[in-house]
């Protein structure tokens, strides 16, 4: 059976798959509108917009949860295609455990405090620099950069314009529908979303499974690095996903969530729940990519699965499929946006006026062309964009933050500070000049975590040894 590298999906789709897409998309307008009209308006707006006024429940938190983190589906596939279960590893397990670990250890810790954003508990725990300091830093690891590049190669697939066009075009569109709703309204959207998303992924991932008879073929035509836990790369490499995968612990849009939910029995079980789900989410989309590595090994890393279940799926269930893939851009997109606004105006701002939605409006207008610029700056990797906003942002704040959990009282706001910004330093000379020559291969992020880990055993020691919250 042979199978195309590209194709034009605009023909290969019929008028019936026009109408689920469409469908699907009217429903989740709908949502995004009753979300929107369902504000509780007696409480206080600001309260109300940012965390829904702390009313989450189980189905809801476990929809929006699930839902909000596979905007970069592209990316993964783009991994997976390149590197095997590497992606899957990388991507997946060492997530999982974050996960897990954060519904252990920190939930019911972060419950205690009456606060809505992760800056405004570190502004309460250490003080008002170390707010600002993890407000910069949010706000820079929350930019949706992967999520409007995946939005921009949907379009790009579907209409053939080019990508810079398509992703301006995808940040309009997310505005226009999300802005000035509130987090009410993306939770709703998100109950719509999670369903075709999951469902639409599994669906192709079975039609994969039926077409090729089960996964001999992977065996016989994959690279043997494909099945090697590393991909090919050292182990040292790998593990480094694995410590940016510990920013969950620190995760502006997590902490959101779990500050809107009733209470932390809520949280826990929703986290549990969807990891659950995220399970069989990744891997029925990393079979996708293997599959399409195997038969079209000649195409776009990023889009190949795309391009394979647009081959293989019936009519109207590539409608369905191609509304999941925008529902999983869509569903994170939307969130992200959101949070680096709330981010913006509320913890490096500080904005608590009337007009609070009103300036939340422009600002993700003005953070989703931010965004657009800064794919071109990454050269439109997935991988680059998250390795280094991951590295610097778990580097920076991951140990400063998990102490207050682990010894509190242990530093206050001027170690804090100095731990950051060293650490943001020094990982900046390594990348960017000849200093990195000293150990070759090195990821900055190792260069980082240690500089944060001694600047607080030196500023304890020697310079602010008396310093405590």
């Amino acid at each position: 059976m042979k199978f195309q590298s590209s194709i034009n999906t605009l023909q290969t789709l019929s008028s019936l798959d026009w109408i689920v897409f469409s469908l699907i998309l009217i429903f989740v307008f709908l949502a995004v509108y009753l979300g929107n009209k369902f504000r509780n308006r007696k409480i206080n707006p600001i309260l109300d917009y940012i965390v829904m006024g702390r009313t989450l429940t189980l189905p809801m938190f476990i929809a929006t949860l699930s839902s909000s983190f596979y905007g970069g589906i592209f990316g993964v596939n783009e991994i997976t295609f390149n590197y095997g279960i590497f992606g899957f590893i990388t991507q997946g397990v060492f997530w999982y455990i974050a996960y897990a670990v954060f519904a252990i250890f920190i939930v019911k810790k972060i419950s205690a405090y009456k606060t809505i954003t992760l800056p405004e508990l570190t502004t309460g725990l250490f003080g008002n620099k170390a707010g600002k300091i993890t407000a910069l830093f949010s706000f820079m690891y929350v930019m949706p950069i992967s999520y409007v590049l995946s939005l921009g190669i949907f379009i790009n697939l579907i209409f053939g314009i080019g990508l810079v066009y398509s992703m301006l075009a995808g940040v309009v569109v997310v505005c226009l529908y999300s802005a000035g709703t509130g987090f009410r309204a993306v939770v709703f959207s998100d109950l719509v979303q999670a369903s075709v998303m999951f469902s639409s992924i599994i669906i192709a991932a079975i039609f994969c499974i039926k077409t090729f008879n089960g996964f001999d073929i992977l065996f016989t035509n994959l690279p043997k690095t494909h099945f090697d836990p590393t991909g090919g790369n050292t182990i040292l490499h790998t593990l480094t996903w694995g410590f940016i995968a510990m920013v969950v612990l620190i995760d502006p849009s997590f902490y959101q969530r779990c500050f809107a939910t009733k209470d932390a029995k809520t949280a826990r079980r929703g986290v549990f729940i969807s990891i659950a789900l995220w399970i069989v989410f990744d891997i029925c989309a990393n079979l996708g990519a293997l599959y399409a590595r195997a038969v079209i090994p000649d195409a776009n890393a990023s889009t190949a699965f795309f391009t394979l279940a647009l081959q293989i799926l019936p009519v109207g269930l590539k409608g369905f499929f191609i509304a999941g893939i925008l529902a999983t851009i869509f569903s994170t997109l939307d969130s992200f946006l959101f949070i680096s606004s709330n981010t913006l105006i509320y913890d490096m701002i500080r904005v608590r006026s009337k007009n609070f939605v009103k300036i939340s409006f422009f600002s993700m207008f003005a953070i989703g062309l931010l965004c657009v610029g800064l794919t071109v700056l990454f050269n439109h990797s997935f991988k680059a964009i998250w390795m280094t906003m991951g590295s610097y942002y778990s580097a920076c704040i991951l140990i400063p933050v998990l102490l207050v959990y682990i010894k509190p009282n242990f530093i206050g706001d001027r170690i804090f500070t100095a731990s950051a910004l060293s650490a943001a330093f020094i990982m900046t000379l390594w990348n960017f000049t000849k200093v990195n020559l000293l150990i070759p291969g090195l990821d900055s992020f190792y260069v980082g975590l240690a500089t944060s880990i001694l600047v607080i055993g030196i500023s304890k020691v020697v310079l602010f040894k008396n310093e405590t919250i």
